[in-house]
């Protein structure tokens, strides 16, 4: 729509002034090729397509510009934008307006009104662009604003960090560990994770949905009990994997990685970054329990192998019991015969009491 626009308004310009162009030719040389009658129609017809071909090519690289070139000047912040572009809008209006004037009373009408309508479309677009930007401070000064926002970071600043990973996100288990101190410095979550969140929340399948919006619910958790939570606005385009985008800020920034990827957190380890896994810190923090130690069990369901039944400790360990697989439901005193770590964590196994 930018480079319709860019490309209608030059073609207009480039028109009127071919067409002035060929009336001139025409007043001043009336006997000149034969053209006189005809020598304004020529102009504006190679005005307009100068015009077309020079405006489309402004146009695209005008929108490219405008996509980039003011999250350059000003950083980037999340937070409603609706207001900040009718804001926007209302600005550049303005300045387009009092720009306009001199060029409407300098230039013939022709030339003048279309080259003025041009120079107030590309201030509107860079008023509502950069106030976009900065709609937080916006809300702010209006008042609108009732708690901090979550902010936009850059990793050019070099600062020593947590990077948020989807998984660590979803397993929920990282806002425990803030509260309880064990996780100091600032938390970044990039766009791009919550981008994903986003998705995983939108998706058809329920499973997904649930996951997406504890991802979402839980980074919310965060920016509300600390204030070092910052949105990383900055994305790795060079890469399209969020693996990779991780992977690479992770490594360029020096940041800790905080993930519950197993494969992840390995490709990680493997270039040096340093890994923060909740579920592994939380594995580590679970009480000990000793081979011989007595239990009090509920089976929940009948495991892989034969007569084995499957139950959980209130922490989640899985714990593997001998002969039990038809006592689903039962609550039963279990001995400790055995205990294991997997990649996934602890598991138990034991026998009936009796």
């Amino acid at each position: 729509m930018v480079v319709e626009a860019v490309r209608l308004l030059i073609t207009l310009v480039f028109t009127a002034v071919g067409f002035q162009l060929g009336d001139s030719f025409s007043a001043r040389f009336p006997d000149a090729l034969g053209l006189s009658d005809t020598a304004s129609v020529v102009g504006a017809v190679i005005g307009a397509g100068v015009g077309y071909v020079g405006g489309g090519i402004f146009g695209r690289g005008f929108r490219s510009r405008l996509e980039t070139a003011p999250e350059r000047l000003v950083a980037r912040v999340s937070g409603p934008s609706l207001f900040a572009g009718a804001f926007g809008v209302v600005t550049g209006l303005l300045i387009g307006i009092v720009a306009s004037i001199p060029i409407v009373l300098l230039l013939p009408p022709a030339i003048g009104w279309p080259l003025a309508a041009l120079v107030a479309l590309l201030l509107i677009l860079v008023a509502v662009r950069v106030f976009m930007a900065r709609s937080e401070d916006l809300l702010a000064v209006a008042g609108l604003r009732t708690r901090g926002p979550l902010r936009s970071h850059s990793l050019l600043e070099g600062e020593r960090a947590h990077l948020i990973d989807s998984s660590a996100a979803i397993d929920g288990r990282l806002l425990a560990l803030v509260q309880a101190g064990l996780v100091q410095g600032r938390l970044w979550a990039p766009a791009f994770v919550i981008d994903e969140l986003q998705g995983l929340a939108d998706a058809g399948d329920g499973g997904l949905r649930r996951r997406g919006r504890r991802g979402l619910e839980a980074l919310e958790a965060l920016h509300s009990a600390t204030g070092e939570f910052t949105v990383l606005e900055e994305d790795v385009p060079e890469f399209e994997h969020v693996d990779a985008k991780l992977l690479h800020l992770a490594a360029r920034s020096n940041a800790r990685l905080v993930t519950t990827d197993y494969n992840l957190s390995k490709a990680a380890e493997l270039r040096g970054i340093t890994v923060l896994n909740p579920s592994v810190l939380g594995e580590r923090l679970k009480p000990i329990v000793s081979t011989g130690e007595t239990l009090i069990v509920t089976i929940a369901k009948a495991g892989k192998g034969a007569g084995q039944g499957i139950a959980y400790l209130d922490d989640g360990t899985m714990v593997v019991v001998e002969e039990t697989s038809e006592l689903i439901g039962q609550d039963l005193e279990v001995v400790v015969t055995s205990t294991t770590r997997t990649a996934v964590g602890r598991m138990l196994f034991a026998r009936p009491a009796s």
